[in-house]
């Protein structure tokens, strides 16, 4: 009997478990005091797709990241021999994104510093790196030498961050797109990569699913610059990690078109100003847009379609590109 339980406790899937359920029952038992806490030191943000226009409070991504860190340092205890370093490379990461999302918070530090600062923060990941080649659908796999270390490596971990921080605006849309692709991730790793480098990032995952109970409609939560910018980052990591970076671009392909709308938005604005970045709510409940130039808006320009609706669909849309990425190869 101690031998079989011996052997349940060590196996992988018993690993996962623990390594997922453990920020997930923290994050649902210490988050109600944290956003009552939030709210009583005035870290709000106004509901922008509410009539009232309620105060909700905000920056609950710093929770993610400290619960899983805890999560992990608790678990270490237990099961240190499978946790290889890259794991705290990744934390060392994550965590400088979410610092700067506190400075983005802050101040207005502008596009070009954004991008260098942003460039740094991931130049750690640069020690994990074994491999420097890319699959790609048509030449197989293409070795890009020192360019992967030095440019494309810290440069697809800081547009995926950012790409993250873009795609939102809804109750839960960004913390439910990135939980999504999370778990594709994962499921490509455990059935084609290695596990044992993105433990933080199970951890993560499970920290990430808890909270989106608090920040689905409606809202009693905002995750804030800093939990997209670091969750972004942990997305960023397992994809250059695990050497996802052309099936990861599938996942992507959402928070893509809805950065090249972004642009088109930006330029046309400054011909017929002023650039709108909320919609309203009308009577009936559905949503007015301003516009149809960002991903979430193409359909309720058209379609009259609450918030939640409206969230349901771009989780749909990112389902079918995650399916895909699950099941291309790179």
């Amino acid at each position: 009997m101690a031998v079989l339980l011996s052997e349940i406790i060590n196996s992988l899937n018993f690993m996962i478990f623990i390594f997922f359920s453990t920020p997930f029952v923290i994050t649902l038992v210490i988050m109600p005091y944290f956003i009552k806490k939030f709210k009583k030191k005035r870290f709000v943000a106004k509901d922008m797709y509410k009539p009232e226009l309620p105060e909700v409070a905000t920056n609950g991504g710093i929770i993610i990241l400290m619960v899983s860190i805890l999560s992990l340092s608790i678990i270490s205890l237990f099961y240190c021999n499978y946790i290889d370093s890259a794991n705290y490379i990744i934390i060392t990461v994550v965590t400088l994104f979410a610092l700067f999302g506190i400075l983005d918070d802050m101040i207005n530090i502008g596009r070009v510093a954004k991008l260098i600062v942003l460039y740094y923060c991931s130049y750690s990941l640069i020690a994990c790196t074994t491999v420097t080649s890319i699959y790609t659908p048509f030449y197989g796999f293409i070795d890009f030498g020192i360019l992967y270390v030095q440019l494309i490596l810290p440069f697809y971990i800081l547009v995926v961050a950012n790409l993250m921080n873009m795609h939102s605006g809804f109750n839960g849309l960004a913390p439910g797109l990135s939980l999504i692709i999370l778990i594709a991730l994962l499921i490509k790793t455990f059935l084609y990569g290695q596990v044992e480098p993105v433990l933080f990032i199970i951890c993560l995952t499970g920290s990430l699913a808890a909270y989106w109970f608090f920040e689905n409609y409606p809202a009693k939560i905002f995750w804030g610059n800093i939990g997209a910018l670091a969750t972004g980052a942990a997305i960023g990591s397992t994809i250059v990690i695990e050497g996802f970076l052309f099936s990861g671009f599938i996942m992507l392909i959402p928070h893509i078109i809805n950065f090249l709308l972004f642009i088109y938005l930006i330029i046309d604005s400054k011909k017929n100003p002023p650039l709108k970045k909320f919609g309203k709510v009308r009577s009936d409940g559905t949503i007015e847009v301003p516009n149809r130039l960002t991903l979430k808006w193409i359909l309720p320009y058209y379609i009259p379609l609450t918030e939640k609706q409206a969230t349901n669909i771009m989780y749909i849309v990112t389902i079918i590109f995650c399916i895909i990425g699950l099941v291309i190869p790179g």
